[in-house]
C-alpha cells in the first residue's frame, strides 16, 4: 500500500546562511504490517512520531543504493520539563532521531497497535568551511552555534535560566556512530531541526554535544557560561547541564578523543559553577514517569541520564566509564574552589564559607556599589570560613568575592541595590483622538511602567515642540500606571506626550510617544445591529450614518475578518451629516463590520460598527407547557399570549427561557422575533 502524504514540506530552505540551510519534511504514513516505502528526496536524519503501544521499524537506502539493516524507532527520552515548553500532542509517542547519512529512500512497517505514523526527514548540508570556536579563557575549544550553522530564526521564545548549575548529566544521542569528522556539524544541525520543527521544542535539547573526534559543540541557545535550562532530562533539566556524546554507546566504547573532550568540558563547566565533581547533590523532580513531581533524589555531580529517567541512556558502555570519568574531571585543572556559601544578612553577622582543593592563601572581599572595599578577611588552608560584622552596614547592595591564587574566584551579591529609575512601555490609546463628543476617542489614556517611586509630570508638545498642556503632575509608586485626560481644548494636529519622572535622589528620566487629534469623522452608527435581506419588509436594510466636520475622502466598506465584501462609498464628501443604506445583497449570513475611513489633509481616521446578516428565523421550542419553559436558539424577543393576554419578554441570551405561569393555565400562543426581525414559527398549546 502506498504511503499517504498528509503534509509536505514543513520548512523549506530555511533563512540564514548556506551553512544553516536545512529542510524538514513531514509525511503521514499509513500504518501497515507489510512493507511501505517512499522517496522523500535527499535526507541525512530520520525521525518519527506514532500513536499506539506498538512500534515502527524502518530501514534507509543510501545514495549508492545500499539498504541499511532494519531498525526500530526508539522512544525519545531526552525531553523538556512539563509545562516549560511545547511538546507533541497528547497520545503521540516521540521517536529519537537517527543519523542515516546521505539517503533518499525509506521502507517501514508497523508492529503491534499503531494507529498513526508521522515521519520526519531532515536534510542538513555538510559544512565545508572551518568551524568557528568560542574564545573563552580556561575553556576547551567549543564550536559555537554560528560555527555549526544553528538556524536562529526557528528558535521559539527567550531561553529559560536556572539559579545555577548543580550537576552534569551525560547522554548519548543513540544515533549512528558511523560518521565523519566533517559530518559532525551537520548532525548537530539536523538534531536542532528535528527537535524544533519536528518535536515542537523551543530549541535543540542538549546544552552541549561531543563527537567521537573530540569536537565540542555549543547546544541550546542562551550563553555557554549561563545556567540555560535545556530539554534533555525531563524532571531534572533545571539546574543541570546536559552533555550528549554523538553516537550509540550501548556496546561500543567512546573514543579516547571523545572521553578527553567530555572530561575537559565537564571540568570547565562545573568549575564555573564551583561544583565538586566527586560530590553529591539533592535535586527535586519536576515530574517524569520515574520520579513524581516533588520527589527528592540524591545524585552525583556527574550523573547519567538513566539515573533520573527510565532509559538506558547513555548506553551501558559509556555508563560504565562514568566512575573513571569523575576521577579524570576531579584531577583536571586544579586548584579549584567548591561550594561557596554565604549565610546571614545585613544588620548582623554575614558568614562566608567554601572548600578548596588545595591548601592555599585565600581572601574574602566585600565592596559597596561604588566599588570601595568595606570589609575583607584572609586565611590559608583548604577551608574558607570568615564572618563579616555587617551590623552597622547601610541597607544597600554589596558584591563579594572569594579569591585565591591560580583558581577561579567565587562572586555574588548581598543586600538589595536601589532599583534604577526608569520609565517603560509608554502607550497612548487611541493613537488618533477625536474629542468631538461622539463618545469615541473623546478621552486619551496613557499607560506606562515605573521602576521605582517618583514624581511624574506628563506634558503635551505640539509639532513645534512647544508645551501646550500639562495633563498630570504627582507622586506615583513603582509598577504599572495610567492616566486619562480630555484633549478637547487642543486643535487638530500632531502631538507628543512626554513623561518626566524624578526620584527622591533627584535622578530624572523621561520618555515620550506620538499621538494625533483629528475631529473630521464623528458619530459613526448603524440603525440596528442586524438586518435580514429576505424581502419580507422587516429590517431588509440597515442605515449607516456619520458626520464630517471637514471635507474628506471617505471610504465605507463592509468587511468579514480582514476581507472587504462590499464597498458602499469611495468618494470625496463635504462637511455635514452623511447617511447611506446597505441591503446586504450578495453576502451570506454571518457577522460583519461596517468600516468608515475619512482621509483629510492630516491623516486617515477610521471608525467601525459591528453588523450581522441573518435571514433565518430563530429556533423556538416549547419545553414545558405546565411551567411555561421555552428554548430559544438566539437572542431576541419572545412574544406570547397566555390565556389570551399578550406580553413580550426580552431574551438577551440563547437558551432556556422561563415565564411565570398563571394559577390556571388554559391556553398559549407564542413566537419569537430575533434582532434582525426574523419571526419564528408560532407555537400553540391548550390544556
Amino acid at each position: 500500500m502506498r504511503p499517504l502524504i498528509a503534509a509536505a514540506v514543513l520548512a523549506a530552505a530555511l533563512p540564514g546562511s548556506a551553512l544553516g540551510a536545512g529542510l524538514v519534511q513531514q509525511r503521514d504514513l499509513q500504518p501497515q504490517a507489510g512493507v511501505g516505502a517512499l522517496s522523500p528526496g535527499r535526507f541525512e536524519l530520520v525521525g518519527a512520531h506514532w500513536r499506539g503501544p506498538g512500534a515502527v521499524k524502518y530501514r534507509t537506502r543510501n545514495l549508492a543504493g545500499r539498504w541499511s539493516a532494519w531498525r526500530r524507532f526508539s522512544a525519545e527520552d531526552a525531553l523538556p520539563d512539563r509545562g516549560l515548553e511545547r511538546t507533541t500532542g497528547r497520545g503521540w509517542r516521540v521517536g529519537s532521531p537517527f543519523w542515516s547519512g546521505p539517503s533518499n529512500r525509506l521502507q517501514y512497517r508497523t508492529v503491534g497497535g499503531v494507529s498513526r505514523v508521522r515521519a520526519y526527514f531532515v536534510h542538513s548540508p555538510r559544512e565545508r568551511g572551518p568551524l568557528k570556536h568560542a574564545e573563552l579563557a580556561g575553556a576547551p575549544p567549543i564550536v559555537t552555534r554560528a560555527g555549526w550553522g544553528a538556524n536562529e530564526s526557528i528558535r521559539r521564545g527567550a531561553p529559560y535560566y536556572a539559579d545555577g548549575i548543580h550537576l552534569a548529566i551525560v547522554h548519548h544521542t543513540a544515533g549512528s556512530s558511523s560518521y565523519t569528522k566533517a559530518q559532525s556539524a551537520s548532525i548537530v544541525r539536523a538534531i536542532e531541526l528535528y527537535h524544533v520543527q519536528g518535536n515542537g521544542w523551543n530549541d535543540i535539547g542538549y546544552n552541549f554535544l561531543v563527537d567521537k573526534y573530540g569536537q565540542i559543540f555549543e547546544g541550546r541557545y542562551g550563553g555557554i557560561t549561563r545556567p540555560v535550562i535545556g530539554a534533555h532530562a525531563q524532571g531534572f533539566n533545571t539546574g543541570s547541564v546536559g552533555i550528549s556524546v554523538i553516537g550509540d554507546y550501548s556496546s561500543g566504547s567512546i573514543t579516547p578523543a571523545a572521553r578527553a573532550a567530555l572530561a575537559s568540558l565537564i571540568s570547565w563547566r562545573l568549575d564555573l559553577a564551583h561544583v565538586d565533581p566527586l560530590s553529591s547533590v539533592v535535586r527535586i523532580s519536576s515530574g517524569n514517569p520515574r520520579y513524581a513531581a516533588g520527589q527528592a533524589l540524591t545524585l552525583r555531580a556527574i550523573s547519567a541520564h538513566r539515573d533520573v529517567y527510565p532509559t538506558s541512556c547513555p548506553g551501558q558502555s559509556l555508563y560504565a566509564q562514568l566512575p573513571a570519568l569523575r576521577g579524570d574531571v576531579a584531577r583536571s585543572g586544579l586548584p579549584k574552589l567548591y561550594a561557596p556559601a554565604v549565610t546571614g544578612a545585613l544588620g548582623g553577622p554575614v558568614r562566608f564559607r567554601a572548600r578548596l582543593s588545595d591548601a592555599v592563601p585565600w581572601t574574602v572581599t566585600v565592596k559597596d556599589a561604588a566599588g570601595t572595599v568595606v570589609a575583607s578577611g584572609t586565611g590559608t588552608g583548604t577551608k574558607v570560613d570568615w564572618t563579616w560584622d555587617a551590623t552597622a552596614a547601610p541597607a544597600t547592595g554589596y558584591t563579594w568575592a572569594i579569591t585565591a591564587p591560580s583558581l577561579r574566584p567565587a562572586t555574588g551579591t548581598i543586600g538589595t541595590a536601589p532599583v534604577p529609575l526608569s520609565l517603560q512601555q509608554l502607550r497612548v490609546a487611541p493613537a488618533i483622538a477625536s474629542p468631538n463628543g461622539d463618545g469615541r476617542g473623546d478621552d486619551v489614556k496613557a499607560t506606562y511602567r515605573l521602576s521605582a517611586a517618583a514624581t511624574v509630570t506628563a506634558t503635551v508638545q505640539d509639532v513645534l515642540e512647544h508645551t501646550v498642556a500639562t495633563v498630570f503632575s504627582g507622586e506615583r509608586t513603582a509598577g504599572a500606571q495610567s492616566l486619562t485626560w480630555s484633549p478637547g481644548s487642543l486643535p487638530d494636529g500632531f502631538y507628543r506626550l512626554t513623561l518626566l519622572a524624578r526620584d527622591v535622589a533627584g535622578k530624572q528620566v523621561q520618555t515620550s510617544t506620538r499621538f494625533w487629534i483629528d475631529r473630521t469623522l464623528a458619530g459613526f452608527r448603524a440603525s440596528g445591529s442586524a438586518l435580514s435581506p429576505n424581502s419580507d419588509g422587516v429590517l431588509d436594510t440597515i442605515d449607516l450614518s456619520f458626520r464630517l466636520t471637514a471635507a474628506a475622502h471617505v471610504v465605507v466598506t463592509i468587511r468579514r475578518a480582514a476581507k472587504v465584501v462590499a464597498t458602499l462609498v469611495d468618494s470625496d464628501l463635504e462637511v455635514g451629516p452623511q447617511t447611506l443604506r446597505w441591503d446586504g445583497a450578495g453576502v451570506p449570513d454571518g457577522r460583519y463590520a461596517a468600516v468608515v475611513s475619512a482621509t483629510d489633509s492630516l491623516l486617515t481616521a477610521t471608525q467601525m460598527v459591528p453588523v450581522s446578516v441573518d435571514r433565518k428565523p430563530p429556533p423556538l421550542r416549547l419545553v414545558s407547557f405546565r411551567t411555561l419553559t421555552f428554548r430559544l436558539g438566539e437572542p431576541g424577543t419572545l412574544v406570547l399570549a397566555v390565556n389570551g393576554r399578550w406580553r413580550r419578554v426580552l431574551v438577551r441570551r440563547a437558551g432556556l427561557v422561563h415565564v411565570r405561569p398563571p394559577l390556571r393555565l388554559r391556553g398559549l400562543t407564542a413566537y419569537a422575533v430575533d434582532v434582525a426581525g426574523n419571526r419564528s414559527r408560532t407555537l400553540k398549546a391548550r390544556r
